[in-house]
């Protein structure tokens, strides 16, 4: 059995450097639009984890510089990562530590309004799900399985660095945010730099 390999990365200090001296690579920030609108690195490009691994035949065709993939802290970003190589898109890295780092860094940040990343959130409705599944289960014993269910997705979650509940919690309206379809990152990645890109 084969493991794949960890993927190429890039300290905050570094990634700054290159963007300082004009030299900087492609940033995809793979969170959903709702985190991207409330923090970014100037000139990233949202292309939310899902849409990519979706539709990565047809972004791979705008991406053929050096790519350097971003999200919370660098487990998106990974999946990401593994999503394009796999696809045969050469030049990828994944900012270590992630946006995390990145404010850590104290560089430039565009801020928006605020709202909760999407591993608080996977924790606030797996913890309540526990908790009033535990607490009923006084009046209904079997609910004691749902607590169970739950501890069983967040354990293999954690084994395969994946998250079903994050991925249904990133498609509903509050994590949606602004529009962030394919035309438009397509037409983002086309227009290069000077007109595509988030400020």
């Amino acid at each position: 059995m084969t493991t794949p390999t960890s993927p190429a990365t890039l300290d905050a200090a570094t990634l700054r450097e290159l963007i300082d001296t004009g030299r900087a690579p492609r940033l995809l920030d793979v969170r959903t639009p709702g985190e991207f609108e409330t923090s970014h690195i100037p000139g990233s490009y949202n292309v939310p984890l899902d849409l990519l691994k979706e539709h990565r035949e047809e972004l791979l065709r705008h991406l053929d510089e050096d790519v350097v993939l971003i999200c919370r802290s660098g487990a998106r970003a990974t999946q990401a990562e593994q999503t394009l190589a796999g696809a045969g898109l050469p030049n990828l890295k994944v900012l270590k530590g992630g946006i995390m780092a990145w404010q850590a860094a104290h560089a430039p940040i565009s801020q928006g309004r605020p709202r909760w990343d999407l591993e608080r959130q996977v924790r606030l409705v797996a913890g309540s799900i526990v908790l009033v599944s535990i607490l009923a289960s006084v009046f209904v014993p079997g609910l004691k399985w749902v607590a169970a269910f739950i501890g069983a997705g967040l354990t293999f979650a954690a084994l395969t660095n994946t998250c079903a509940m994050g991925m249904l919690l990133g498609k509903l309206p509050y994590n949606r945010g602004a529009s962030c379809d394919l035309d438009t990152i397509v037409g983002q990645l086309r227009g290069g730099p000077a007109a595509g890109r988030r400020s």
